[in-house]
């Protein structure tokens, strides 16, 4: 990746582009608005906030008082057996009781504007480019679903640690070939997150995915 020039109020950038094999087959200019200064920080939390969020399945669930199974009739009577007062089976005191302020099913979605998660978007891969973690390759295509042969492709581009590819779709060979490879993650180009791009410490996009990820951070 080589860096271009910066002008007032314009941040160019040129990536290199790869073949399987590492070697060099051009370059490309990112198009997409890059982030400059300290601007989207903020944006890039409420965005990774918001995807944890949503990953919760909020189906936590406890019995008040009200909901425990079991009758309502007084343990013992109220005076004279020498013990404390009681009134219910389902004492929240009691073993087997209901709960008192226990979790209830709930829904932990945090939304955000489009324009919020576009600028984060934006932020984290801005941030990615300048520290030299995105990797652009011509085309990934595997002539079959063999291990061995997307380990090869991952030692040609000098890939260590863990590595996410991005690709346009779903292709099956890579899909089988990558899925015991110990941390690396596919994604496709439409589905892209915040939290995607920050994770890996490499990124690896197919030209193709790399322009429709363009295409979706240039949209106003």
């Amino acid at each position: 990746m080589t860096r271009g020039r910066f002008e007032p109020n314009c941040l160019k950038m040129k990536l290199t582009i790869k073949d399987t094999k590492g070697k060099n087959q051009g370059e490309m200019e990112v198009k997409f608005p890059l982030v400059e200064d300290g601007r989207g920080t903020q944006a890039v939390h409420d965005a990774v906030v918001a995807y944890q969020a949503a990953q919760r399945m909020g189906t936590a669930c406890t019995k008040t008082m009200g909901e425990v199974a079991g009758t309502g009739k007084k343990p013992w009577r109220q005076k004279g057996t020498g013990r404390a007062r009681a009134g219910s089976f389902a004492s929240p005191l009691w073993r087997g009781g209901g709960v008192v302020f226990g979790p209830k099913p709930r829904d932990f979605t945090k939304k955000i504007s489009r324009k919020t998660r576009q600028l984060a978007l934006r932020k984290a891969l801005t941030e990615r480019l300048q520290a030299g973690d995105v990797l652009v390759l011509d085309e990934l295509k595997l002539n079959s679903s063999k291990t061995k042969d997307f380990l090869g492709v991952l030692s040609a581009l000098e890939v260590k640690g863990t590595a996410l590819i991005v690709s346009q779709g779903v292709d099956k060979n890579l899909t089988l070939a990558s899925r015991n490879v110990k941390n690396v993650e596919l994604a496709s180009s439409d589905s892209l997150s915040t939290y995607d791009v920050l994770r890996p410490d490499k990124l690896l996009f197919t030209r193709g995915a790399f322009e429709q990820v363009e295409a979706r951070l240039t949209k106003e």
